[in-house]
């Protein structure tokens, strides 16, 4: 209901304010100087942020898609590599919805600081193409109308400045409204997405490698058809980054 939404968003900042972790309730004033590298505004404690269930990029080479059950999982893709914060595992089973629907947006500079953070700490071939142009996954106008924002884009905005990389928010558009996703299986995905995306201009010749930035990554339809969109735009290479991935059933 609307009313707890409120009174959840005002509990929420009243943690903050008081400076209290948001996930354990304990004081984050007697975190170390490290933790203002990572983390700003700091949300969590140093303890809790240490157990995030982050993935662990030196395993697959700081590309996702180098895992066997993920490609497995993800057939008919079009983008290149894959970079993920976590497994869509709690806290951000939490978190995400409270971004996304209760308006909790200063979650979006926690997302942003943990991608900027891990991107920078590995230094692997998914990063080795220097990146000409980071966007985010745009929502059709109605829905934007709506929701009044597009998560998305809160994430890649501040992403963009961290890394110091070039961020066009209008390059992209949803030009065709589709029904929600949820529920629906790749190839569902897939149909429903069809010319669901377009070009609001034309790319400059020398943007070769895009980042992709959305919230979660389920299936790959929506970020497969942008990417395969920007490549008959001239992109080369097109690397995804999400806060979370759905992991495969086993």
């Amino acid at each position: 209901m609307e009313w707890q939404t409120r009174i959840n968003k005002l509990y929420q900042k009243l943690r903050v304010t008081l400076g209290q972790c948001d996930l354990c309730g304990n004081s984050i004033s007697d975190n170390t100087n490290s933790l203002d590298t990572i983390i700003s505004p700091r949300l969590i404690c140093c303890h809790c942020l240490a157990d995030l269930p982050l993935f662990t990029h030196t395993a697959t080479q700081g590309d996702l898609l180098n895992w066997p059950a993920i490609t497995k999982a993800l057939p008919k893709i079009h983008f290149d590599h894959l970079f993920c914060l976590s497994p869509y595992l709690p806290p951000f089973t939490h978190w995400l919805p409270q971004f996304k629907y209760q308006g909790r947006f200063e979650l979006a500079s926690l997302f942003a600081d943990l991608l900027a953070h891990q991107w920078r700490a590995f230094h692997f071939p998914i990063n080795a193409t220097p990146v000409d142009l980071i966007i985010s996954v745009p929502l059709h106008i109605s829905k934007w109308q709506y929701r009044g924002y597009n998560q998305a884009h809160l994430i890649a905005k501040p992403l963009a400045i961290k890394l110091q990389l070039p961020y066009d928010e209008t390059v992209l558009i949803r030009s065709k409204k589709s029904i929600s996703q949820v529920g629906k299986t790749g190839a569902q995905r897939r149909k429903s997405l069809t010319n669901a995306f377009a070009l609001a201009h034309k790319l400059s010749a020398q943007v070769k490698h895009v980042i992709l930035v959305d919230d979660v990554l389920t299936t790959g339809s929506t970020a497969s058809e942008i990417s395969k969109l920007l490549k008959h735009a001239g992109v080369s290479k097109v690397t995804v980054l999400t806060v979370c991935l759905t992991l495969p059933a086993r």
